[in-house]
């Protein structure tokens, strides 16, 4: 058993109620997941309360509920986005000389998942596959900075979820949102250093029909070499391909300036 007992409960619960044609009674949840009466019985309210479970009570079963749709939809949903950006990234890269990435909100982490290097350049530890803290990245920031304030308060709550990586970054709510309220200024998202010290990147976030952020488009550079201009310019190139992200998975024609 994990650290988290109640966690892995919920998700041997989850997982079983996916592999079943139609919902099943308390007795067969209990004996799949070896759970006793009482555990299953509260654990199942709470999943019912979260919307990840359904509760047929006239025929005493169980079943998939709304919110686990939305969970499983949210993974079809980003692996065509990842098939959508490839050539969007690869153009963007042509146009910067820098490497591109497109990068989902994991919690309080990006996930990499599509990744466009430019040649000549080394790789970056924004490999696909890479986890990354949010707050610290650019594409994190352009996601955030897009969604709800009540939404970026329950993913950072207290100082303890504010890791570092450089000893940079902001530590605390108010510093992230002072970020943020940037982000959305300059209608892009930036850091330098904060993930590997002498590369800078900025990104955009792309964003869905409810203008929601789905991911955040990036292009990272060295430091040194790059002019005021030269970012500038990057990042118009960055916020164009996201908004032509944007426009392909049917998001606003005019939406939040940055992500």
């Amino acid at each position: 058993m994990s650290q988290v007992p109640a966690a892995t409960r919920a998700l041997r619960v989850l997982r079983f109620l996916a592999t079943q044609a139609d919902p099943v009674p308390l007795e067969r949840i209990m004996r799949a997941c070896e759970l006793p009466r009482s555990t299953a019985y509260h654990l199942l309210n709470t999943m019912i309360d979260e919307g990840f479970v359904v509760h047929l009570a006239e025929e005493h079963r169980y079943g998939l509920g709304v919110a686990a749709f939305e969970v499983g939809s949210g993974f079809t949903r980003q692996e065509p986005l990842a098939r959508l950006a490839r050539r969007p990234l690869a153009a963007l890269v042509d146009r910067t000389g820098h490497g591109a990435h497109l990068a989902v909100l994991h919690g309080r982490d990006v996930l990499y998942v599509v990744e466009e290097r430019a040649p000549g350049r080394p790789p970056l530890v924004t490999d696909v596959g890479v986890r990354l803290p949010a707050h610290l990245t650019a594409s994190g920031r352009a996601i955030l900075a897009a969604l709800p304030a009540s939404q970026v308060r329950a993913l950072y709550p207290d100082r303890s979820a504010f890791v570092e990586r450089h000893g940079t970054g902001p530590t605390s709510l108010s510093g992230l949102r002072s970020i943020l309220t940037d982000t959305r200024q300059r209608g892009h998202a930036d850091e330098d250093g904060e993930v590997t010290p002498g590369l800078q990147s900025v990104a955009a976030a792309v964003l869905d029909h409810n203008a929601h952020p789905v991911a955040g488009v990036a292009v990272t550079f060295p430091s040194e070499a790059a002019s005021t201009a030269e970012v500038t310019a990057i990042a118009e190139a960055v916020r164009a391909t996201a908004a032509l992200l944007t426009r392909r998975v049917s998001g606003p024609a005019a939406g939040p300036a940055a992500g």
